[in-house]
């Protein structure tokens, strides 16, 4: 449904010196240097898949987007969604796919949202009756009724950007590309959302594209993801395979019934925590169940939690990783003469 072969995007831009000295020259004689966004990056998603897409700020993510939703054009490499070639914008292209952008809206600020929802309509030429259908199937699905009726301006963000999803999905799209469904959405809000995109997903088959800072929405949704750091991707696989090479270690939490001293835990794993009856441990995975058994066997447990440690802490440090390397790089090749 997606392919991209060596896509790659460069903006080339001015510089200006602060002062008026600075604002003259620009004036008279501009400098420009070329900032790569992406560089060079390829990846194929399937059909019905819904993938991840990371990165920390800059990295490249939202450029990608817009270069596969066709708003610019890439500086090289080949493109497909969906059979088309985005930058050509064709109407055909168009009926294939929706771009949601967290800090954008697309309904009127001061009117209904289902007048919003019925200009769409007209837009995409869905006759009266089909498209009130859509809006009920959607709204149904969505937990929005009588929201509906009322100004966007007087909807909560929830609400809203459950109306903005209504929108987007009204000419049922085959690729859907979300940048950031959730931001500034409450733990309930966040929930609801992505239940619903995990439901349509399964409804319609449709191909799902998803850029969050919030990993709530990559662990619940997406089983892959890709990794994109200075506009390099450098991973594209299973989050699940990707968890267990990041962390070869599974965090074991215990309370026991009675007290006992921290030199009672040596040898089961990295000591992480041990104030009074809690006690966290890092356990190799290889070794979880037998040391897990003798752990049940020589201590009284009340309570026992066996988890990964949290993959927000995981994807950042690889990509605090990824920067410190590239920091290490550039300095290495400056200092050579």
């Amino acid at each position: 449904m997606l392919q991209a072969r060596g896509l790659s995007k460069t903006y080339r831009i001015s510089e200006k010196q602060p002062g008026l000295a600075g604002t003259l020259r620009h004036l008279v004689r501009r400098r420009h240097r070329d900032v790569v966004a992406v560089d060079r990056i390829s990846f194929a998603i399937e059909p019905g898949e819904i993938v991840g897409f990371l990165g920390p700020n800059g990295a490249g993510k939202t450029t990608t987007l817009k270069m596969l939703t066709g708003l610019i054009h890439p500086s090289g490499g080949a493109l497909q969604v969906a059979g088309y070639e985005p930058w050509r914008r064709q109407a055909a292209f168009l009926r294939q796919i929706t771009l949601v952008m967290g800090n954008r809206q697309q309904l009127i600020w001061d009117l209904p949202a289902l007048d919003s929802l019925r200009v769409n309509a007209a837009v995409y030429g869905i006759e009266e009756p089909e498209a009130r259908r859509r809006i009920g199937e959607l709204a149904e699905m969505l937990e929005l009724g009588p929201e509906l009726q009322r100004p966007l301006r007087k909807l909560s963000l929830g609400q809203r950007m459950k109306a903005e999803l209504l929108a987007a999905l009204l000419h049922r799209p085959s690729v859907l590309f979300l940048d950031e469904p959730t931001l500034g959405l409450d733990v309930n809000a966040q929930a609801r959302v992505r239940d619903f995109l995990a439901d349509y997903n399964r409804r319609t088959g449709a191909t799902v594209l998803l850029t969050s800072h919030y990993m709530g929405d990559i662990t619940a949704l997406c089983p892959r993801v890709l990794l994109i750091h200075q506009g390099q991707l450098f991973h594209d696989g299973s989050l699940a395979d990707l968890t267990q090479r990041l962390a070869p270690c599974r965090q074991v939490r215990l309370e026991l019934a009675d007290l006992q001293p921290t030199e009672a835990f040596a040898g089961f794993g990295v000591i992480e925590a041990h104030q009074g009856h809690q006690v966290r441990l890092l356990v190799p995975r290889a070794q979880l169940t037998e040391r897990v058994a003798v752990l049940l066997e020589r201590f009284a447990v009340v309570d026992l939690e066996v988890s990964d440690p949290p993959i927000e802490e995981l994807i950042g440090g690889l990509f605090r990783q990824r920067g410190e390397a590239s920091a290490a790089a550039g300095a290495a090749a400056g200092g050579q003469p």
